[in-house]
């Protein structure tokens, strides 16, 4: 064929050549699209079959993929060799050097093919499941050869490298189809535990969204730095799971309202003392000033606390003005 080619080119032959390999690439170009074809049929047979054969709907998909990928790479080579002429060993020797190039360029596409693997074979989730990976929950969609795809709560879809999915902690909340709900609501210490267990319990036994079994319960979690924490848990069906604790956590805080029991928040007391230079002594503004004429203060001075020092102390005081 070369030594073809060289005659040719020697001879001034260009429309000749042009046309002989124009007809060629178009029909290498026309066997492709027929063979794409070819191959989406026959990977539809693949999953037929193994739809027959009650494989797992999450392997289904991912052979397919697969199959479909393993046919379209064995067509471009048979393109190459019956309309192009390219020898079977040349083809597997440059295929040789380009997967390990290829391999080397792309280890982290090639991580994601055996997570996808991994994923299939192990089957921590099946595509319909709700699961929370890395942070991300969502119903499973599909699971492809390099990404898993979820549908989130918010209707948005969010993609996942397969290497991530494997590497990440998986909670599939699917099985059993009930979740609980647990809320950690704290109370003040000077209020009535057991009146809140019990406005706490009256709100979970009126909904029926609540499941009896296993029943709830109410339990003080922690004694925390502003407040005594309480646990309240129970069950429902994973549909319900979010909006029912919205309106718990709503109607709870109504009912201790009702009943007189707080829901305390964060804070500080701060105390001031100030010191009265001219006589040497220590008093507190925490609870009101009372002055004279003179702008002095005719309340008792009170005494330092434990740990305060007088500015005026011969040990404290600087050695010279600081003016």
């Amino acid at each position: 064929m070369e030594n073809g080619m060289l005659t040719a080119l020697r001879e001034g032959a260009w429309t000749a050549l042009a046309m002989h390999w124009g007809i060629r690439l178009v029909g290498g170009l026309l066997a492709l699209w027929i063979g794409i074809r070819i191959v989406r049929w026959m990977a539809g047979l693949v999953e037929k079959a193994l739809v027959r054969s009650q494989v797992e709907p999450t392997a289904v998909i991912f052979l397919r993929k697969v199959a479909y990928v393993l046919l379209l790479v064995v067509l471009v080579l048979a393109v190459l060799q019956a309309i192009f002429g390219v020898a079977p060993t040349s083809m597997i020797a440059v295929l040789g050097a380009a997967g390990l190039a290829i391999g080397l360029a792309l280890k982290d596409s090639l991580s994601n093919v055996a997570s996808g693997v991994m994923l299939v074979s192990l089957r921590p989730f099946r595509v319909g499941d709700i699961v929370q990976i890395g942070g991300e929950t969502g119903k499973v969609e599909s699971i492809s050869i390099f990404q898993t795809c979820l549908r989130g709560p918010d209707n948005q879809t969010i993609v996942l490298p397969n290497s991530l999915v494997t590497t990440a902690s998986i909670i599939n909340l699917t099985p059993g189809m009930v979740r609980r709900i647990e809320l950690v609501i704290g109370i003040g210490y000077g209020d009535d535990i057991q009146a809140a267990r019990g406005a706490a319990l009256e709100v979970i036994h009126a909904d029926s969204r609540v499941l009896p079994d296993p029943p709830p319960d109410v339990l003080v979690y922690a004694l925390g730095d502003n407040s005594v924490n309480l646990g309240i848990r129970c069950h429902v069906a994973n549909g319900d799971f979010f909006v029912t604790k919205c309106e718990l956590t709503e109607r709870i805080k109504g009912a201790f309202d009702r009943v007189g029991v707080s829901i305390p928040f964060p804070q500080r007391d701060v105390h001031v003392h100030h010191h009265d230079a001219s006589l040497g002594a220590w008093r507190s503004d925490t609870d009101g000033s009372s002055r004279g004429a003179d702008g002095r203060d005719t309340r008792a001075l009170a005494a330092p606390a434990p740990g305060d020092v007088a500015i005026d102390d011969p040990e404290h005081r600087p050695a010279t003005d600081p003016e």
